[in-house]
């Protein structure tokens, strides 16, 4: 089989490149780290829409390129490679694809096209304080009002939040608090009355929120979907964004791995490179070895990441999420272990990619949550 990028995706990853490479210096990166009003570049999120990259799941109809999960880790991984901190991810990946899987042709073209065009931002309020990784434990209520609905609850952690001009927010209408059935997805405007967003950033330096709905009100038209059937919609978005966060995340491995070898190429001790020695190049093998499993089943999951078979999607999202979590975390010890002291510093970029990676690990199920889930589809075959 032949995985070599299309001349298409050369292209584009090569332009993608070189728009992050003029952007994202170490300085460039720090200066937007210290921006107080917003967590990203808006600068360079218009540049994504110029280039058409938010467009790149969404087809042809709605404004997109008809791209599929595999040209989205084209793009996940240069922004791996330079710590993006724009909210791709939480925009295009979630927001915009729970639009597509759910939204009818109204609420595409309402939601979609501007997205694409950069004029609004999206994002996916899921999580809940105590449903760590179920996406499906869901105690905010939907309660019918009038020809609408009105929304009671809190959201945590919710990427991209911070700066979406549209929440895409599940509640439960009906069923106890764990079920899969009785959710419903609904669009919620961020400055409406009643809801309350707190941004903050993450440890990586990306954006999230918690958000409060107190008495929300929303429309029959802000539905998404089906009443009470959204659980097949978010379960889907949420394999879409795991896919591509573990793509992102090989990215950063192979920086890290770069780095890596540069500091044993050029630190000398005992009048020679530290990387003459044997122990040292042998874990720095292991290192390489670790990133190119884990990119063997990121590219499977992003293969199989757009696929309606439930049981497919899942058993190779699980899989790649635990290698990528696992090779994360080996890559980024060694890495600081062989850089002493200095890979923990804050001017130094190995500790920036350090961080990215254990977001990765934590965000949309740890490797724990993920061998759970991949035996327990195991045990259902």
């Amino acid at each position: 089989m032949d995985f070599d990028y299309t001349e298409e995706q050369t292209l584009f990853s090569d332009s993608l490149r070189k728009l992050l490479e003029d952007n994202y210096s170490d300085t460039q990166r720090r200066a937007v780290l210290e921006q107080e009003d917003t967590f990203h570049s808006e600068a360079l999120w218009q540049n994504y829409a110029e280039l058409g990259l938010l467009g790149i799941p969404f087809s042809e109809d709605q404004g997109g390129f008809g791209g599929s999960a595999i040209d989205v880790m084209v793009a996940e991984l240069e922004f791996g490679r330079h710590l993006s901190l724009e909210p791709f991810l939480a925009n295009v990946i979630l927001g915009g694809g729970v639009v597509r899987l759910a939204g009818d042709a109204d609420q595409q073209s309402n939601l979609i096209e501007p997205m694409i065009a950069g004029e609004i931002k999206l994002a996916c309020a899921f999580g809940e304080p105590q449903s760590r990784y179920d996406a499906f434990d869901v105690e905010t209520r939907a309660e019918k009002s009038g020809n609408g609905y009105k929304l009671d609850g809190r959201k945590a952690v919710a990427l991209g939040a911070d700066c979406a001009d549209k929440l895409i927010v599940s509640a439960r209408i009906a069923g106890d608090v764990a079920d899969k059935d009785g959710l419903c997805l609904f669009v919620v405007d961020a400055k409406a009355q009643g809801v309350d967003v707190n941004g903050y950033r993450l440890s990586d330096g990306r954006g999230a929120a918690e958000v409060m709905l107190d008495g929300v009100e929303v429309g029959a038209s802000d539905l998404l979907g089906e009443e009470g059937k959204a659980w097949p919609v978010i379960d889907h978005a949420v394999d879409l964004g795991t896919a591509a966060l573990c793509a992102e995340a090989i990215g950063a491995m192979e920086r890290a791995n770069d780095l890596t070898l540069e500091y044993l190429k050029t630190r000398e001790q005992f009048g020679r490179p530290i990387g003459k020695f044997q122990v040292l190049q042998h874990r720095m093998v292991d290192m390489m070895i670790e990133k190119e499993q884990a990119e063997s089943l990121a590219l499977l999951a992003c293969m199989d990441a757009d696929k309606t078979d439930a049981e497919v999607r899942q058993r190779a999202v699980s899989a790649a999420k635990v290698t990528v979590g696992n090779a994360a975390r080996f890559i980024s010890e060694a890495s600081i272990q062989m850089h002493g002291g200095i890979g923990v510093t804050e001017e130094y970029m190995l500790g920036a990619y350090v961080k990215r990676l254990s977001m990765v690990q934590a965000t949309f199920g740890d490797v724990d949550h993920h061998v759970q889930r991949f035996g327990a589809l195991t045990a259902a075959a």
